[in-house]
């Protein structure tokens, strides 16, 4: 019975190492495809971040552009209303009435006020409303003529301006107290 056990011995010892080749050939699959998984997850990454580069990229020059546009346009608003201060400039010396001038000044003023109205800049109309930090510059407080005006802008110093709803400059007002 020696022999008959040392061969079975035998049988069993290949078919473990038999076992063990397929085992090792499995993790060996395995490590291939977990190092194609990790390959292809790096691939896409890159792939990805790349794309997402380009969209930055993309859309700051779009920024840019809207940006630049939108500036060219408001030149374009003032351009007819400069020529007419150079023509006022020009016929300042050679004017006798005051009266003329005053009148081509104010011709020119609501023309640029209108211009610049139709592009979405509003005056903040803020004279004789509760003060608001959010939204005023106080210069300083002065007491207030009446009991009414406490609180209130008594003066405007400097106009502020919205631009399409949003405050693009604080008015700067006189505050009673």
């Amino acid at each position: 019975m020696g022999k008959k056990e040392e061969k079975a011995n035998k049988e069993e010892v290949k078919h473990n190492k038999e076992e063990e080749k397929k085992e090792e050939s499995k993790k060996e699959a395995e490590e291939i495809s977990i190092e194609d998984k990790l390959e292809q997850a790096e691939d896409k990454f890159l792939r990805i971040f790349s794309e997402y580069e380009n969209f930055r990229k993309r859309t700051q020059k779009e920024k840019a552009e809207l940006i630049s546009g939108a500036a060219a346009d408001v030149y374009k608003v003032l351009l007819p209303i400069l020529d007419d201060l150079d023509r006022a400039k020009e016929n300042i010396e050679k004017a006798e009435d005051i009266t003329s001038l005053r009148q081509g000044l104010e011709l020119i003023f609501d023309k640029l006020t209108k211009s610049l109205k139709l592009n979405g800049l509003e005056v903040m109309d803020v004279k004789d409303q509760d003060f608001n930090a959010d939204e005023h510059e106080a210069i300083t407080n002065i007491p207030a003529p009446s009991e009414e005006l406490k609180g209130k802008v008594i003066e405007v110093v400097e106009q502020g301006y919205t631009l399409k709803g949003k405050i693009i400059r604080f008015p700067k007002v006189v505050v009673g107290a």
